[in-house]
């Protein structure tokens, strides 16, 4: 889609009807409120009566996922198998609409489930699935084993901590979200006030590995602003090359200011960059944040926005903070130019938590990290994401077929994976003065039901040598750089 722009900052008469339609804390938990109905979005009435105790409603369509299945692509088959992935996202998102559209009628007739939604998106990603085997097969290689098993599709519930692995108790007291069961009768695709904790209950929780004799301790910070020229699309140039709305929902971008669906290398080289050093023209990208206080956003008839499900107001960051850290067991590499680094998963919800890495948190907080649960920040305090990138490079590729395998985490102890190096790592640091309550969420593919778990941020490496050498050579000298 085109370029869209938006209001900079929530009026504080509509802030302050979010804040208190939101926030509505009593007997020890939250009302199970949801805060995209206000916006006019979501299916158009509750299950019938009489099957809202008869177990839990099927709230979302699961589907494997094909990309993280798929580690060794040829080269050459890659093209063709991104094209067909973006195109299963698509019938995914297509299906969850009919689903949702269908909700009430699937409830009583759980076969229509079968015959209208998940019996035709099965097809479809069996013909997709045989594309795929067929470019492998083309490039030379053996077709990837168990493809077929990755078609089918089922319905499943938003019950608590599913695909979150069991994150609500981390540094939380037993019982603390016993009033905060998911409604049944719930409209809309989430969030809802279970997806919403209140950060003064949870327990510190953040441990570093000890620093070694002959870490790297400096940092190099690069300034790119908060995107305050509002530049978003709903593409994903790593996941989905050539695609338009690959990602289905917005991005954020800083950084450089080439980067759509169809930008190659040489226009990210090229690309004018929003960061104060011109020798950094890397892109930095995330989901949008949404304040849900009922006004409509630029994209709400848009790819990305309304037509996916994702509406509010599109929130600027009060900060945004770009570091690159050392390692704490030695010295750190060179990252390779257009090296592509995903974070996090936006599938997380349905997927599990395997690659989940984002982090909530509020200002004055920061040692309560949550992986799953949107905060709720007292007065005076501001929401947090962050992201710590991975740090370990298996020193020969840019990019890998699922995007994953040719970078990796550094171990428990800080050193990084046989076979891989240390690179800088990028923190990410994004802060939001919104409303405190349960009334913004981050866009994510609609099937995902905007769950804080889904959160995810995306880096690509254009720094030119000079400057990467910089990045290096302060973190390395244990120098503060910017």
């Amino acid at each position: 889609m085109g370029r869209t722009s938006r209001k900079k900052r929530s009026s504080l008469a509509n802030r302050a009807i979010a804040a208190s339609a939101a926030l509505i804390l009593g007997g020890g938990g939250l009302v199970a409120l949801n805060v995209y109905a206000s916006a006019g979005e979501g299916w158009s009435g509750s299950p019938p009566e009489q099957t809202r105790n008869e177990g839990p409603q099927m709230s979302t369509i699961d589907c494997p996922d094909v990309g993280n299945e798929l580690a060794d692509v040829p080269e050459e088959a890659r093209g063709e198998v991104d094209l067909e992935l973006a195109a299963m996202d698509t019938q995914i998102t297509d299906a969850y609409r009919q689903f949702a559209d269908r909700r009430e009628q699937i409830a009583q007739d759980p076969d229509l489930a079968e015959n209208a939604v998940l019996g035709p998106l099965r097809a479809k990603r069996t013909a997709g699935l045989d594309r795929i085997g067929i470019a492998v097969e083309r490039s030379g290689a053996d077709r990837p084993e168990g493809l077929e098993g990755l078609a089918p599709c089922t319905l499943r519930a938003d019950d608590t901590g599913a695909g979150g692995g069991g994150e609500e108790d981390e540094g939380q007291e037993p019982g603390e979200d016993e009033n905060q069961d998911p409604d049944p009768a719930q409209e809309g695709n989430g969030p809802e006030a279970s997806d919403f904790v209140d950060i003064q209950s949870v327990q510190p929780n953040v441990e570093r590995p000890r620093q070694r004799r002959g870490a790297s301790r400096g940092t190099f910070t690069t300034d790119c602003g908060r995107n305050e020229n509002g530049k978003f699309n709903p593409d994903n140039v790593i996941v989905a090359p050539g695609v338009s709305n690959g990602a289905h929902h917005m991005h954020d971008y800083v950084g450089n200011q080439a980067n759509d669906a169809f930008a190659s290398d040489d226009d990210l080289a090229r690309g004018a960059t929003t960061c104060r050093n011109q020798g950094d023209r890397s892109t930095y990208y995330w989901p949008v944040l949404r304040l849900q206080n009922g006004e409509d956003e630029n994209d709400v008839d848009a790819d990305g926005g309304g037509k996916d499900q994702n509406v509010g107001e599109i929130q600027t960051p009060s900060q945004v903070t770009l570091k690159f850290v050392g390692s704490p067991r030695g010295k750190v590499t060179a990252m390779p130019r257009f090296l592509r680094i995903i974070t996090g998963d936006a599938k997380a919800f349905t997927n599990g938590d395997a690659n989940a890495n984002a982090s909530w948190s509020c200002t004055g907080f920061e040692d309560r990290q949550l992986k799953d649960k949107y905060p709720i920040c007292p007065e005076g305090s501001q929401v947090v994401r962050s992201f710590a990138f991975q740090s370990c490079w298996d020193g020969r590729n840019t990019d890998s077929a699922n995007h994953r395998t040719h970078v990796a985490f550094a171990q428990d102890d800080g050193s990084c994976p046989d076979g891989f190096r240390a690179i800088p790592q990028l923190v990410q640091r994004i802060v939001y003065d919104v409303p405190p309550g349960p009334g913004f969420a981050v866009d994510s593919f609609p099937e995902q039901l905007h769950k804080p778990v889904t959160d995810h941020g995306d880096f690509i490496n254009v720094f030119g040598r000079k400057a990467m050498n910089r990045v290096v050579s302060c973190i390395n000298d244990g120098r503060t750089c910017r």
